[in-house]
């Protein structure tokens, strides 16, 4: 008997439930013979031969540039079509991390960009990476956002895109799920386990356990037993 059209279903999650990742013997040598061979500015040239095809060959070379490239990456890693960077050199990436289509990740010459284990970022997902923490298990939605820093607009008689930058960090906790189409402001800390509602812009952290939403987003609830997103996002990571 098919489903009711009109239903909610609820599947088994499929990055979330993921083995321990480990990658073809060949792939570490290979990562590290083009970091060899072409350096940091040969490698950014290299990637844009392979940035945006779904092929075997571009999905492996993004990744072992990737891996070539950054100060750390893990095992497992999955760079979709059109995913870029900025400062790669700065990254630090887990092991079973998911890249999404079109993500981009803005990095700077001196700053820190940590993504921990397991976890999964939405198409066209982007970071102003300047100094972002992002802990393990994290669910970052397609769209969602991060600023990291933001003009002083002072003195108040120069154009505000000529002031000085303000970078502040920004922590996202671990086991967190950040909603489609959210922003998260510089200085933000998103705390274990909270849940981030689509659309919302968040100026202020938010508490471990809780859901946030709106514009600027707000305390909606704490997390519970009974709540169907705990019980959804709790099945998918275990």
């Amino acid at each position: 008997m098919s489903a009711n059209p009109g239903e909610a279903r609820v599947v088994r999650a499929v990055h979330g439930r993921s083995e321990k990742p480990a990658d073809p013997a060949y792939q570490a040598g290979l990562a590290e013979e083009l970091r060899q061979s072409y350096g940091r500015a040969g490698l950014i040239e290299l990637y844009g031969r392979f940035a945006t095809g779904d092929g075997v060959v571009d999905t492996m070379m993004r990744k072992a540039i990737w891996q070539a490239i950054t100060r750390r990456c893990g095992a497992g890693l999955q760079v979709a079509g059109g995913a870029g960077f900025k400062h790669p050199e700065t990254f630090e990436i887990g092991h079973g991390v998911f890249i999404g289509a079109q993500a981009y990740i803005q990095g700077r010459y001196d700053g820190t960009c940590v993504i921990g284990d397991n976890v999964w970022i939405g198409p066209m997902a982007y970071f102003d990476a300047r100094h972002l923490v992002i802990e393990d298990s994290v669910g970052w939605g397609p769209g969602a956002k991060v600023l990291g820093s933001t003009h002083t607009a002072l003195p108040i008689d120069v154009p505000i895109i000529r002031t000085d930058l303000e970078i502040k960090p920004v922590r996202i906790c671990a086991e967190a799920d950040i909603g489609t189409n959210a922003t998260i402001l510089p200085g933000v800390t998103i705390g274990k386990g909270a849940i981030v509602g689509a659309g919302a812009v968040v100026v202020s952290d938010v508490e471990p356990f809780s859901v946030a939403a709106g514009v600027p987003a707000k305390f909606i609830r704490w997390r519970s037993e009974n709540d169907p997103m705990t019980n959804m996002s709790r099945e998918g990571r275990s």
